[in-house]
């Protein structure tokens, strides 16, 4: 099976550019389509994301939308962290605001390659769920939510740091892939505290009226899968499936660049073309 790959540019309202890709349009089937976001220090060419997005639109029949966060750090090479001061200023709010972005431009019809959708499911890879947990729990759009080793709360720092991240402004977390010192702007710990009820995702998980499927890797080593059993609980039982994967890392064992898939990956993607083939039915 072929499956059509289309590209995309949206703009948020500052002009930074979302760069995005349709995969399986011309297969679209209903008036659904499944979009992915990627979480920190990720991209959408990063590792699995292509060969998931893929794979979702043989094993769900929908399309896919995935796109870089403006905040992301990548530059118009789609592969390189060119735009470090992107990165250093990005915030949790701003990903629900491109998240939304895209969910309208796909609604509108304005995606090349993709007819005008109205039911959405979401899939939130580690910090990409806080953006599709929340979105689920407010955007009566979305039907169906998948997450992979999502974390449970953004604020995941002692008060020493946040004091020290105050002092000097920023924060710098080695990226150990590519050597980079990665730049985090005080402004997104401001965005933590000034919206920690809205970014509360214990909070949103509660208020979820979708169905929820939680995929934790059970050694995840970024991640613990404490956080996916917190999500669990706090969720709907009644909508809510909980998925561990036996010996599964944060990456379900795939690497970047992309060295082929792994028997975790595959159950992932497996169980959540199923989540979206029951859930995204008209």
């Amino acid at each position: 099976m072929t499956i059509r790959h289309t590209e995309f540019e949206l703009y948020n309202k500052d002009g930074d550019p979302i760069r995005g890709d349709v995969w399986g349009g011309g297969e679209a089937r209903g008036k659904a389509a499944i979009v992915i976001c990627h979480g920190f220090k990720g991209f959408k060419n990063w590792g699995f994301f292509p060969y998931a997005a893929q794979q979702l639109v043989e094993g769900a029949g929908y399309p896919v939308v995935q796109f870089n966060f403006s905040g992301s750090g990548i530059g118009p090479d789609l592969e390189n962290f060119t735009e470090l001061d992107k990165f250093e200023g990005n915030t949790f709010s701003k990903e629900l605001e491109e998240l939304k972005l895209v969910l309208d431009a796909a609604e509108a019809g304005e995606l090349p390659g993709l007819l005008s959708r109205e039911r959405f499911g979401l899939l939130g890879h580690s910090r990409g769920g806080i953006s599709t947990i929340v979105t689920a729990a407010e955007d009566p759009r979305v039907a169906a939510l998948v997450t992979w080793n999502a974390i449970a709360s953004i604020d995941r720092w002692s008060d020493e740091q946040k004091q020290e991240w105050r002092n000097r402004g920023r924060m710098e977390i080695l990226n150990t892939r590519t050597g980079q010192m990665m730049p985090v702007g005080v402004a997104l710990l401001e965005d933590a505290e000034h919206n920690a009820e809205r970014l509360d995702l214990e909070r949103a998980a509660a208020r979820l009226e979708v169905p929820y499927l939680i995929v934790h890797g059970e050694d995840d080593e970024s991640v613990s899968i404490a956080d996916g059993e917190r999500l669990a609980a706090a969720a709907p039982a009644e909508s809510t499936r909980f998925e561990r994967i036996k010996n599964g890392s944060h990456t379900f064992g795939a690497v970047h660049p992309f060295a082929g898939t792994t028997e975790q990956l595959d159950r992932a993607i497996d169980l959540s073309a199923g989540w979206y083939v029951v859930y995204l039915e008209e």
